[in-house]
């Protein structure tokens, strides 16, 4: 009995968080078009036809379809089902991981939700919104009382370690990094304090560095070819979320 109360109250989360970010999706693809989030029905982007609500039910409705517009045919961007499916995934995992401190698990889940948004809007604009910077910052705010083993001296210094030197390097280099990074960085910074800020650069740098790496062995890209770094920030800002200080007081626990 206690298995079946687990499995519904496991379906119910992940059926929260793949709608959370159905509709992340819609505005990650409507915003940069101009397109109001609030107003008009969801369409199919090919043929302009409304999604009827059968179509609409997350990660369901594309297995139904078998990924393709049940009204032109046209292939359904997979990106849609892979978003709802870590979102319904990461809902349960923190409303399961976070049971007695659910507070905790909302703040990380809405920050995982930002974070969503930097990545994808800057792979597919090269831009990152001041509204994605500032939001997470908000949340830094949430976090001072949500998570308050992270003081605040931490966070003041976490939200200069990495943004300055990145100011810095860009304006050395310019081109270096944008200011969109740059201001993630610094919220980032206040959100997860002086190690979580570290461990998010050093998993963002590598991430980055592979990236770019690969790109070069393909002959894809050469030495002065820039390409979108917000998601490879934001990566590391999710991954410094769950394991930044773990990660942090191992490194620091070799040398002292």
């Amino acid at each position: 009995m206690l298995v079946l109360v687990y499995l519904a109250l496991g379906a119910i989360f992940f059926l929260l968080g793949a709608s959370i970010y159905s509709f992340l999706g819609v505005v990650i693809c409507r915003v940069p078009r101009g397109e109001g989030i609030l107003r008009g029905r969801s369409h199919c982007d090919a043929c302009g036809r409304t999604l009827t609500a059968g179509e609409l039910i997350p990660c369901i409705s594309y297995l139904a379809l078998r990924g393709r517009c049940r009204g032109c045919g046209e292939k359904i961007p997979p990106r849609s089902f892979v978003c709802e499916l870590f979102g319904g995934a990461l809902c349960v995992f923190n409303a399961f991981y976070f049971a007695s401190d659910p507070a905790r698990g909302a703040l990380y889940f809405a920050c995982a939700c930002v974070l969503t948004v930097v990545a994808l809007v800057d792979f597919d604009t090269m831009e990152i919104w001041d509204r994605s910077w500032i939001a997470l910052a908000a949340l830094g705010l949430a976090a001072v009382w949500l998570c308050p083993e992270t003081g605040l001296v931490s966070r003041l210094v976490g939200a200069v370690c990495i943004s300055v030197p990145m100011l810095a390097l860009a304006l050395v280099i310019p081109g270096g990094f944008g200011g969109g990074d740059i201001k993630l960085m610094a919220a980032a910074g206040w959100l997860l304090g002086w190690k979580g800020a570290v461990a998010a650069a050093f998993f963002a740098l590598l991430g980055g560095g592979g990236y770019g790496a690969l790109l070069l062995v393909r002959k894809k890209a050469g030495r002065k070819t820039q390409f979108a770094f917000g998601p490879f920030l934001a990566a590391g800002i999710f991954l410094a979320q769950y394991l930044g200080d773990a990660v942090m007081n191992w490194y620091l626990g070799l040398f002292l």
